[in-house]
Formats: C-alpha cells, structure tokens, sequence
C-alpha cells in the first residue's frame, strides 16, 4: 500500500519474483476492503499519504486498523523518514518491522519472508490459547453442546456474561465452527465508537457525505459479508440508530450514509454485552423488536469463580505465551501459587486473570511462579466459610428471583426463562435444584 506511483511500479516487477500474489493499492481507502478480499499473509504500509504531511500518523492509523480487522497479518511499515521513535511507536501497536526508504531489495525480501514465516508459526502457537476453553463445569458443557448445535446454522446469536469471561473468545469458535469460517470474522467494539462516528462505521459512507468523508468507505457490515459480524457491547448502540440495524437485519442490504444504493450483505450476527437489556428495553433505552432479532438464541457465560476447574489450564496457556513474549525461562507454577489463584474472587474474570499471569512471568526469577510472584491482594482471597456463605446467599437471591416470576408469568417458563435471562434447559434445571 503506497501513493506512489513509482514505488509501486518497481514493487511489481520485484515481489511477484519472491511471493506467491501480490496486491498492490494506491489509497489507503480501499484497504481494509482488500484486505477481505485478497486476504494477505503480510501487508507492506505507507505511512505518509500526502506530500506535505510526514508525521507518520496517517500510517499508524492504518496499522491500527489493520490489526483491529485482521489481526493475524504481519504489518511491515515502509517510510521515507527514518525516524527511530516513529518505528519505536509502530512496533508497539503491533507492527512487524520497519523498512526505511531507498530500500535494499535483498533486504526488503528478507523482513517480508520473515513476517510472513512469523504469521504462521504464530498461528500455530497461538490457536491453541484463543480457542475456547471449555473446562468441565455443568454449565460450560451446556454451552459447548449449544454452540456444537447452532454452529452451522445462520441464527442470531446474543452472547451474555460480566467482563472478561471470554464472549469474543466464544463468538470466534461460533465462527470457527461455522459453514462462515473461511469468511471474514469482523468485530466491533460498540463500547469504543464515539456516537458521531457509529453510522459511519457500521454501515459506511459515500465521498462527500460529510465534511470529512474524503473518499468511499465501507461499513463494518459490509465487511463482514459472506461471514460472521460479531457486535461486542451491543447496548451501547445509540437508540436512534437501532431503527437503521433493525432494517439491515431484516432486509439483509445496507446503504452507506450520504447514499440512496441498497447494497446486498449475507451475514451471520453474533452480539454480547454485559448490560442488562431487558432492563433497557423497560426504560426505553432499548428497542424490543431489535432485542428480538438479536436474540435468536442466548448465551450466558458464568464468571471465573463459578469455573474454578478452568484457572489451572488457563494458568498453563498464559504462561508459556507470556514466557515466550518476555523471553523467561518460566515453565510452571507451584502448588501454594495455583491454591492461591483458586481462592480469590476474580471480579475480572479471565482477563484479570491473565493479566496476573502477566506480572508473575515478568517478576518471577525462578523457573516457577511462587505465591509471592502472583502479588495478590489478601483482600481478593475469600476464605472457605465466606465463599460458602456467598454461595447460599446467591442461591437464596435466586430461588426468589424464580418464585417470583413464576407467580408473575403464571408459570409460563417460555415467559419466565427471558425475564431472569437463562436458557429453558438452565430454568428447567434450577426449578429442579429448588424444588419449584
């Protein structure tokens, strides 16, 4: 990808002579469409577009937007400026490596086939750490037996559960799973968009549309056609723009902003959210058509402390990535440290978790993290009398929450089951754990 025309030229003759295809751009502005399109091992970056701006902020911007749509793909960046802090900062958003112009042919070949070698033994390494980590507990092997039902169908699917319990993780194995998994898998951070900028990156705009839409762009929905979008913290779509989704939804098309076209989309939608909708559809936060639509089948995620049988395995993955990241020799915990991460609370989840393993991997000066490494604060530790005396206290909160709206809906479990938020199995079995 470089403005170029010269550039370009001697990169055709040169690439096609070491790598399979090559794809060669003009404008940063159909980039993220290529990158769906022609799905490359490794992307060679611009990082100035205009001929008196050379900040290297426009390339920085496309290296984060490549990372965030394709993530796997190796990002070399290509400057005429050779500034060390400018290279110093794209290394740490995530790029590969940093190729100064004049380059050096042999060079240049060199640090592409090394991406590209890097992509894929990265991939190897890492499959097995984003996969879904399904443990034993009754609940998770619920949801491993739904997913495994509803992978290869095309039903909206709404993923619930507090932070950091993992919901992109199991939208990425809906995807995985799918007849979709050699399409794209686009993701959107809806928590992470300001409002003025959501209509625009949902569903794209037209050159001209507004005063800073320079050139055509395609929506995230666009994106994702032919595979699976995945819409993270779905509650915070703006109410006035859950009309417009509700119409893409239903009639599979969208139009970008400033255009009349209807532009066809074959999707599969995953959502999830932490929120709870039901009580935005009550305040009128919410549309319960669009609710609805989303909601063909749900999904709840328990929290880690209702998954203790995961921390050991999931201790184990994040180990050996942050020793390989950190380059230490760390290859194990002990026994007091494992106890120690059993007992505490984990208000974060997996990703509180993680980033404890983080730490310890970076603090441990043995070839085993210790209890001291972990650097927990006594107060997160719950004791065996307190934890059980949580557990009743939940148990308790809960078997009121579902006498209560079976005397609401008159025992209709259809009625029952969307109003506490649990699958019928789930409500089936609690109805059964209390003898309602």
């Amino acid at each position: 990808m470089d403005d170029n025309a010269g550039i370009r030229s001697a990169l055709k003759i040169l690439l096609p002579m070491h790598f399979a295809q090559v794809e060669l751009i003009p404008s940063p502005n159909v980039l993220i469409s290529t990158l769906s399109s022609f799905r490359p091992d490794a992307v060679l970056l611009d990082m100035n577009f205009h001929t008196d701006i050379n900040t290297g902020n426009e390339g920085l911007y496309w290296l984060s937007e490549i990372k965030k749509t394709a993530p796997e793909v190796r990002v070399v960046l290509f400057t005429a400026y050779a500034d060390v802090a400018l290279a110093v900062e794209g290394m740490k958003r995530g790029a590969f490596d940093f190729v100064v112009k004049p380059w050096d042919n042999e060079k240049l070949i060199s640090i592409l086939k090394s991406a590209i070698e890097a992509g894929s033994s990265k991939e190897k390494i890492s499959n097995p750490q984003n996969s879904m980590l399904w443990g034993e507990s009754e609940a998770m092997l619920q949801i491993r037996r739904t997913i495994d039902k509803i992978a290869l169908t095309d039903a909206s699917v709404l993923i619930t559960g507090e932070n950091g319990t993992g919901k992109d993780m199991l939208a990425n194995e809906i995807h995985r799973k799918s007849l979709r998994a050699n399409g794209p898998m686009v993701s959107v951070d809806a928590g992470a968009i300001p409002e003025t900028l959501f209509e625009s990156e949902l569903f794209g705009h037209v050159k001209g549309a507004y005063t800073d839409a320079h050139a055509d762009k395609a929506g995230k929905l666009e994106l994702a056609n032919n595979g699976t979008l995945f819409l993270d913290e779905i509650g915070n779509i703006p109410l006035s723009l859950q009309p417009k989704l509700l119409r893409v939804l239903q009639n599979r098309s969208i139009t970008r902003v400033g255009s009349t076209k209807a532009i066809p989309i074959n999707i599969r939608l995953v959502c999830a959210t932490n929120a709870d909708i039901q009580k935005m559809i009550a305040a009128g936060e919410f549309r319960e058509d669009l609710f609805y639509r989303i909601n063909t089948v749900q999904i709840h995620l328990p929290p880690l402390r209702e998954r203790i049988d995961e921390i050991e395995p999931l201790t184990s993955l994040f180990i050996d990535k942050y020793a390989q990241k950190y380059h230490r020799n760390v290859s194990g915990i002990s026994a007091k440290a494992l106890d120690l991460l059993r007992q505490c609370s984990w208000p974060g989840n997996i990703r509180e978790l993680q980033n404890c393993i983080e730490r310890a991997v970076i603090m441990c000066e043995k070839a085993e993290i210790g209890p001291d490494d972990l650097q927990i604060n006594p107060a997160e530790i719950k004791s065996a009398s307190e934890s059980a005396q949580a557990d009743e206290t939940l148990d308790a909160a809960e078997e009121k929450a579902i006498r209560a709206a079976m005397g609401k809906y008159n025992g209709n479990l259809t009625l029952v089951a969307k109003a506490l938020d649990v699958s019928r199995p789930t409500l089936y079995n609690k109805l059964k754990k209390y003898g309602i």
